[in-house]
This record gives C-alpha cells, structure tokens and sequence, in this order.
C-alpha cells in the first residue's frame, strides 16, 4: 500500500530544507556538457558558505574541461523524491588561491583534500543562478526558489 505524501511545503519552507541541505550535504551530483553538447554526469563532494559551492576536480578531467569551457553547470541534491537543482555560474581557481581556512574546511567537511591530490585538481566556485525544490508534482509549480541569483523569498 503506497505512502501517503506529505503536503506541499510552502516556498520558505523549502528554502529552509534546501539551505539545510548545502549545510550538511557532502555530495551532489554535477552535470555539465562539452562544447559540442557531450552530457557528462558525475558526483563530487562540496562546501557551502552561504554564497557560493566549492568543489574540486582534475581541470584536464572531463568535468572540469567542461566547466572551464563552458563557465556553467547543473547540480543536484537528493533523491527523486526531494529534489533540489541548482543552475549555476562557474569559476575556475589554482590551488593556491582559496584561503588556507576554506581549503581546511573543505578537507575536513569532505574527508579529501585536492591541495593534496596533484597538479591537475582545480577549485570550482559555483554561484548559484538559479535553484528549484520539490518533493511532488504538488511542489513543481513552485518550485523555483532563486532566479537571477536572487532567492524570492526568505526563509521564515
């Protein structure tokens, strides 16, 4: 006999969820495309500061040739049933240009640490242009919770 679903949760409420998420996530899933349109999909582990999502790569990996390229990405968090999306802008960064503090929280946050891995790993800083939430179709209509790099609204 199937679950009943819980009811649609309101905007802030899945921002809540979705700031939860980036919180305490170590993982998402990262889908990016060559620039003949090649989808490569991948998990990588991340750090979030509130503004932005920190991760890392080899650059001549097929992952991060794509973001170089392309300066974007799509990531996701969750399950099918619990979706969060996030469109975003990418940058690209040596090593040695995130602060010892970050690199440390990274590493610690995520069990690894590319200052260690070799010369080919690179930083990724992503922004978020947009993010989407949803559990169920009751949720998808409004499901976006950032458009622009703005939220729309606030966590209540």
């Amino acid at each position: 006999m199937p679950e009943t679903a819980p009811p649609p949760r309101s905007r802030p409420e899945r921002r809540r969820d979705t700031e939860h998420r980036l919180t305490h996530d170590v993982d998402l899933w990262v889908a990016s495309a060559s620039a003949d349109g090649a989808p490569y999909l991948v998990p990588l582990s991340f750090d979030w500061d509130g503004e932005a999502l920190l991760t890392a790569t080899p650059a001549t990996g097929p992952t991060g040739r794509n973001m170089a390229a392309t300066r974007t990405v799509r990531l996701a968090l969750g399950g099918t049933r619990d979706v969060t999306m996030i469109d975003g802008d990418v940058e690209v960064l040596a090593l040695d240009t995130v602060s010892r503090e970050r690199g440390d929280r990274f590493a610690a946050r995520t069990g690894f640490d590319p200052r260690t891995a070799g010369p080919s790993y690179r930083w990724f800083r992503i922004t978020p242009r947009r993010v989407q939430a949803w559990r169920e179709v009751d949720e998808l209509p409004d499901r976006d919770l950032m458009r622009d790099g703005r939220w729309l609204t606030d966590p209540a």
